[in-house]
């Protein structure tokens, strides 16, 4: 799936969907050479880069100027930065603006930013006159990784999170690893949680693997960044070209997500708790609670806890940094979860390390049961 071209100092990750297939390019210096790589996508057509403030700042302007020479229009627009931009409201205001620059069915969107730019630019371009493509320019290790392939847009409703979106491809991801240079280590940390989900979920090599060289990897070194990117980026692409629309494997790809996404309900979205950290708990306590339930050893458990926290993300509902919400309140945001089923709740178990699978039917009392017993 992987390739990589002598003249070319960066490796390549096909994403197969048929007409919607689309490459992740995955290197350093990317951003320079954007026009080169975005060529086939935006010539004569009119391009809307559209960042954030701390992003935009860094990036949108030399974008715009290199890509001015092959596009018929090139506009930037830029929302403010957080989580809180995912919401109805700052959905209707982009909307709004991108339509106020004339646009037509040729426009092209460019998300530039972290995993909330992605999200909301890609379900803007699902939206916008009934779709228009997009490109993908992540600028966070979590984008990356994660939110950036595979579709998933969307944003998030009082109700909880990414309960409005859409399946929605993008036409080119350029990973650019010296972008990620500009973030801070927490952040860096945060992305690098949903690297060890893919080892976690299928691929007891590769966690293996993030035992000995994690700590490369947050330290930015090129040679495992990239190495890291790449498989996790391979992980994901496989399992999307296999289920697109979440009706089964993809599921998968939510391991420690249903306790993430209620935790970060109770933060509500406020910088608190970042996404990553909240993963990084959910996937300790995905391991816990599969122990609770007789599917795991509390060996495995231990040692995905302590890599955990040997790379300096929540490993429990203690070292939450939000703070830790009751049973109660955790299992009433789990019930507005969108893979909750007619009252059900859905979780990604383990048997062991890289072997991950669903679980529906899970009574509420059983989750109430060993979240009182993490106290």
């Amino acid at each position: 799936m992987t390739k990589q071209d002598p003249s070319h100092p960066y490796k390549r990750v096909a994403v197969a969907l048929g007409d919607r297939s689309y490459e992740i390019k995955i290197g350093a210096g990317l951003l320079q050479e954007a026009e080169t790589h975005m060529a086939p996508f935006i010539t004569d057509r009119h391009v809307i880069i559209i960042s954030d403030s701390v992003v935009g700042p860094l990036y949108q302007e030399a974008l715009a100027a290199s890509l001015l020479p092959i596009a018929r229009k090139v506009d930037c627009l830029t929302v403010p930065a957080g989580e809180a931009s995912k919401s109805l409201s700052q959905f209707a205001d982009l909307m709004n603006d991108i339509l106020a620059l004339q646009v037509d069915r040729k426009a092209v969107l460019v998300a530039l930013g972290g995993g909330v730019i992605g999200d909301l630019v890609g379900y803007a371009a699902a939206s916008l006159l009934r779709g228009v493509d997009f490109i993908q320019i992540p600028t966070s290790l979590l984008a990356q990784v994660d939110s950036s392939v595979g579709g998933k847009t969307g944003i998030n409703a009082a109700a909880g999170k990414n309960l409005i979106g859409a399946f929605y491809q993008p036409k080119l991801v350029l990973a650019d690893m010296d972008v990620l240079a500009s973030l801070s280590p927490r952040e860096m940390r945060a992305g690098y949680a949903e690297i060890v989900k893919y080892g976690l979920l299928g691929d007891a090599s590769f966690f293996e693997w993030l035992e000995q060289h994690g700590a490369r990897v947050l330290a930015g070194d090129l040679d495992a960044l990239s190495h890291a990117v790449m498989t996790s980026c391979e992980a994901k692409a496989a399992i999307v070209s296999q289920d697109e629309t979440e009706a089964g494997k993809r599921a998968l790809l939510n391991l420690g997500h249903t306790f993430a996404h209620a935790f970060e309900a109770e933060a509500r979205y406020d910088g608190r708790l970042l996404h990553g950290e909240a993963v990084g708990a959910g996937l300790a306590l995905a391991f816990d609670f599969s122990t609770f339930l007789g599917e795991t050893t509390s060996q495995d458990a231990a040692r995905v806890k302590s890599h955990l926290k040997a790379m300096g993300l929540p490993y429990s509902l203690a070292t939450l940094p939000a703070g830790r919400a009751s049973e109660e309140t955790i299992i009433h945001h789990m019930m507005k979860d969108k893979k909750t089923k007619d009252g059900s709740l859905t979780f990604i178990l383990v048997k062991e390390i890289g072997a991950a699978y669903v679980a529906s039917d899970i009574p509420a009392d059983a989750v109430d049961r060993f979240l009182k017993d993490q106290a």
